[in-house]
């Protein structure tokens, strides 16, 4: 349902132009935010969407246009000035502090004290619960940092943006690295947002959750504002033709290919409790899709694969060449590289 402001934008930019060295990477940003909004922001890679998020956090200072909130014109040199201007980023992939708990993350840097500027832990975690009830979710506010999902991560992040009292909160690229069950814990998260009066920048290269959870769509391209309209006036394939400047028959068209000889193949693989019996083959030439629900044991398999987990019966080979178990040195070896779900804390670059 699309819904119509009554009131002035919470938020503007208009004619942002940000540039490094001979790189255009903003020419011409324009959006404006409105409270109880979600407003989607998409683009191809490269059409400075980055950028122009960047800018309302206060890492980049554009060098052309204006920046304003609540009718007056904001110039934001740092990253504090944006918080303090009620803007909370919720990157893609969180930096939180491993050792402390999902309280003292969410409180850090502004703890409220009691007497003798000591820490009031009871009150943090008060706060906290009372924040994740407006929320709608459940996480326990004393559990350590440590092995929370990219999911509870953002989860802690927007919590953080709440305490802070932020107006407008930008999400960027949100849902990527989250599994559909988590994606649509998150939808409720964001309806929840709306409800409250929040201003929600949703950046997103998936277009039917753009189309599924935004009220208004920007699209960018070049470093350019294209287009700004309400979503019940667009279809995919407009906003598509709108991002790449021409119209597309078939987004990802299905290319005829002769697979070659078998490069990977895995058979019978076994790791007791975790999963059984797993067999295939990877061809050259030919992607495989290794599917499953949340819980089935596919990271699992591919975290084996690597030589992460010993697996306990079956062969990983590779050219006709069997695996150690237990060795990713042998797998990278081999040819073998693994991308995992969280990045930050499990690759290495």
């Amino acid at each position: 349902m699309v819904t119509t402001p009554h009131s002035g934008p919470v938020l503007s930019l208009e004619h942002a132009q940000k540039s490094f060295g001979a790189v255009h990477a903003l020419e011409d940003g324009d959006i404006e935010l409105f409270g109880g909004e979600v407003h989607g922001l998409v683009g191809e890679n490269g059409a400075g969407k980055s950028t122009l998020v960047k800018i309302l956090a206060g890492v980049h200072r554009p060098d052309g246009g204006r920046l304003v909130l609540d009718r007056e014109e904001a110039i934001f040199d740092n990253t504090k000035q944006s918080q303090a201007a009620g803007i909370a980023i919720i990157f893609q992939e969180p930096t939180l502090f491993p050792d402390l708990s999902v309280a003292e993350n969410i409180f850090v840097g502004m703890q409220p004290l009691k007497r003798f500027r000591r820490i009031d832990a009871r009150r943090m975690r008060r706060e906290a619960a009372a924040v994740f009830e407006q929320l709608g979710v459940r996480l326990d506010p004393d559990r350590l940092a440590r092995g929370l999902s990219i999911a509870d991560q953002q989860l802690v992040e927007i919590a953080k943006a709440l305490t802070t009292n932020a107006r407008v909160i930008v999400m960027d690229e949100p849902t990527a690295a989250l599994a559909t069950t988590e994606v649509e814990r998150l939808f409720g998260i964001v309806e929840a947002l709306r409800a409250r009066g929040n201003a929600v920048l949703f950046v997103s290269h998936r277009l039917a959750e753009i189309f599924a959870i935004c009220q208004r769509v920007t699209v960018m391209r070049d470093g350019r504002h294209v287009l700004t309209k309400p979503i019940d006036g667009l279809t995919i394939q407009s906003v598509i033709r709108a991002m790449v400047g021409r119209d597309m028959e078939a987004l990802f068209p299905k290319v005829p290919a002769e697979p070659g000889r078998v490069i990977l193949k895995v058979d019978r693989l076994t790791r007791e409790g975790v999963f059984t019996d797993v067999s295939f083959d990877v061809r050259s030439g030919e992607i495989v899709a290794l599917a499953g629900l949340v819980g089935a044991g596919r990271t699992e398999v591919a975290r084996a694969i690597f030589g992460i987990d010993r697996w306990d019966a079956g062969s990983v080979e590779v050219d006709g060449r069997r695996l150690p178990p237990g060795s990713p040195t042998a797998a990278m070896a081999a040819g073998i590289g693994l991308v995992p779900e969280d990045r930050r804390q499990q690759g290495l670059v």
